[in-house]
Parts: structure tokens; sequence; C-alpha cells
């Protein structure tokens, strides 16, 4: 590593919080799928910040959307209108159904929202309770880690905010045993990221719906990572229910969206079905920043470049072919790649922990092969100890999608040598 870089390292070590786990690796710029490091070396960028930047990086539309907006109106409270707030909020709810969204700045944020609208609507009845997901994740605040069902997060955070209690995912079951007197809703991932890449079952998200609207509880459902068309659809449950027969007309009651929204520009929100629409009045909710003319015009320009440019279905496509490469692979090198897992450009594949390929280093399986990706000039994203996440820009282009491929698997063959 050069000493520019090794500088740009040391600021972080006396200056910033160290609560992230870093790769080593200083970023100094990008373009399009790809990002260059502060010695100039290429990597072509399968994490897109974590399935954040949909466009990819540097889009000259958004960059000139920013600017546009900026010399015009960036930021007035939310004691005022403006048309970009109210024009996004059409956009979503004309690809969701009837509703409204409330705009915040992250996933976090946005699932804050969702944790009392629960108890908003329960709090007549005496209900609080949310039953979420094992492997689940819900974000970093103190109820996100509480939703959460994973201990690691919890750790040194005690007392746990109350109200929240966890299930088998894909375990309908498991849901209807779990519902008592002070439940107040069910919040699922569509896909679960952090937890390993795992879809819901087509029946089990029309089960839980059923079960829901027979308890008279919500069903809620965070889509920060899965939703915004990386599955192939605008929301998950869209694409995962695209061929049963209650796909059209199944809906939850409410759902959180953040990091693909507005392709890097922090942003979050959350649409409610319309019978709750209004359960969270004046005063009951607020944020300074959510919503502001800047970040609504980012935001409805990726929407207006997905449309135009069909992203949804290059998605769909490129990603089935990705799942079968990877499927491929999985036969190929079955010491290294165990299979692939999740849907259109959120998935990934899961790793042979028991080879003993992975037991010369004390690192995770999932971070030696993000590791030795990275080496290759691939950037992916670890899920857990055994899955590494392919999340990148939705309009990757096929030979960007190939070059990947071709990397995941010079990649395995190295580690297959071991």
């Amino acid at each position: 590593m050069s000493e520019k870089a090794e500088k740009i390292k040391q600021l972080f070590n006396d200056y910033v919080v160290p609560s992230y786990g870093r790769f080593d690796l200083v970023l100094d710029h990008a373009q399009g799928s790809y990002v260059w490091d502060a010695d100039g070396k290429r990597y072509l960028d399968m994490g897109a910040g974590i399935a954040v930047c949909s466009l990819g990086h540097a889009h000259p539309e958004l960059a000139a959307t920013l600017a546009e907006q900026a010399r015009k109106l960036i930021h007035i409270s939310n004691l005022y209108y403006h048309e970009g707030q109210g024009r996004l909020a059409q956009e979503i709810v004309s690809r969701v159904g009837e509703g409204k969204c409330f705009f915040a700045n992250s996933g976090g944020e946005a699932n804050e929202g969702l944790y009392k609208l629960a108890r908003k609507f329960g709090n007549e009845t005496g209900r609080y309770e949310v039953i979420t997901a094992l492997h689940s994740f819900h974000g970093r605040t103190l109820a996100g880690i509480a939703a959460t069902g994973q201990d690691k997060v919890k750790k040194g955070f005690d007392p746990i905010v109350e109200g929240f209690k966890y299930i088998p995912y894909n375990d309908l079951k498991a849901a209807e045993a779990a519902i008592g007197p002070k439940t107040a809703a069910i919040l699922i991932e569509g896909i679960q990221g952090e937890g390993g890449i795992t879809p819901a079952d087509p029946e089990y998200l029309v089960g839980l719906r059923k079960l829901c609207t027979e308890r008279n509880i919500l069903l809620m459902m965070d889509e920060v990572q899965c939703g915004y068309y990386r599955s192939g659809s605008f929301c998950s449950f869209q694409e995962i229910l695209r061929d049963h027969p209650e796909g059209k007309t199944f809906l939850p009651d409410v759902f959180s969206m953040a990091k693909g929204i507005a392709s890097g520009f922090p942003m979050g929100a959350f649409w409610v079905r319309k019978p709750y629409a209004d359960l969270l009045g004046p005063g009951s909710h607020a944020t300074t920043f959510g919503g502001t003319p800047l970040a609504c015009a980012v935001a409805r320009k990726v929407l207006e470049v997905i449309e135009r440019d069909h992203l949804a279905e290059n998605v769909r496509k490129l990603g089935a072919l990705m799942k079968k490469t990877v499927t491929e692979l999985a036969v190929r090198y079955p010491n290294v790649i165990e299979k692939s897992r999740g849907m259109g450009f959120m998935q990934g594949f899961s790793l042979n922990v028991e080879s003993p390929v992975f037991k010369k280093s004390t690192l995770t399986p999932s971070v030696q092969f993000v590791n030795a990706l990275k080496e290759n000039g691939v950037l992916t994203v670890p899920a857990g100890a055994s899955v590494v996440r392919l999340l990148p820009p939705l309009n990757l282009s096929a030979q960007e999608a190939e070059e990947a491929m071709a990397k995941i698997e010079e990649t395995a063959k190295e580690f297959n040598k071991i």
C-alpha cells in the first residue's frame, strides 16, 4: 500500500470511532460499476455500497440532478410543502398500492417508524409486541438491534428494548404459535440479507398475510436491502409472488425502504397501507432531514432511469445467468462453493465451511473468499461466516456480469488448490 493510502488509514485510526471492521482498501474514485483505490488499481464493484448504488457510481444524470436542484432549493423543514416529496410519494404508491409514505434518512430510521406504527396501532388494546425472525437484521438503533434476530448485535447494549419475540424464518406454524395477547405485528424481510441471502417462500408470505388479517395484527416487511428493484421487481414480495395466484393482490400493511432509493444519497422511507396511513398524525413522528427537495429530486431521477432503461428486466435476466453460473461452479468446485442463494441482484453463494481449504486461516470462510476476490479485482460483501453476497448496480452490463463470474471461478480454483 502506498504512502498516500497509509496516511489516509492513519487519519481513520486517529480521528474516526472504530465501530467498523474495514477491509484493507482505500478507495479514491469510481465510475459506473468500477472503483479505483488510492494506488490506481481498478475493481469491479459487485457490492455497490451494500446494495446502495443502484445506478452505479458517478452517474452523470444523478450528478446533474443534484447540481440543478442544489441551485434551486436544498432544504426546507417539513413544516412546509414542496412538490418533490409529494411526487415521489405518488411514484412509490403507484408501484405498490393505495397508501401513503413517510420519508426519513436511512433504513434504521425507516424501521424505527415501523416499530412506532405497530405500537400506535396496538396502543388502545394494550398490544405492543413485534414478532421478528431469527437471523434477521433490522438496523443498529437500540430498537433495531432488539428487533434483529441475531444475538451478536445485542452484546454490550443491555437492557435490550422490550417488546420483540423471535421465530424461525419461513415457518408459518411458528408464527401462528408465537402470536399472543400482546402481539401487534409481525416483521420480516422479503429476502434476509445479513442472515445469508434467504428469500421468503411464496406460501409463507401468503400464509402470513392471511394469519395477520385473521388475528388483526400488522404484517410489516423490511425492504431496506431487498427492495427497490434489487430482486427484479420494485418490492421483493412482488418478485417472490410473481407467478403465485395471489401475487397481484398481496400487500403487507407497511414496509420500509432505504439503500437504493436514491442511489447513494442518504434517504429512507416507509409506505403504509391505506387503512393505517393516518395512524401517525402530527407530532407522533418526525425527522429534520427526511424528504428534502434535494433527496427527493435524486430519488425521482433514480426511478426515471430504472424505468426508462428497463433495469428491472436487466436484473431478472442477468440475475438468472449469474445464478446459473454459480450453481455450475458449485458442481465443479464442491470443496469451495456449496450452493447459489437468492435472486436477481440480491444473491450470492454459500461456502463449504467444513472443507479443509478454509481451515488454514482464523478468518471466516466468507471473509477469506471476499479478500481473495478483492485481490483478483472484484469487491463483494460477506453475510455471516459462510455466505458471499453479490449486490451489483442495477445497470450492471452483461460483460461486467461475465467478468464477475470469471473472477469468482478463478478465485474458487485458487482455493481448490490449497
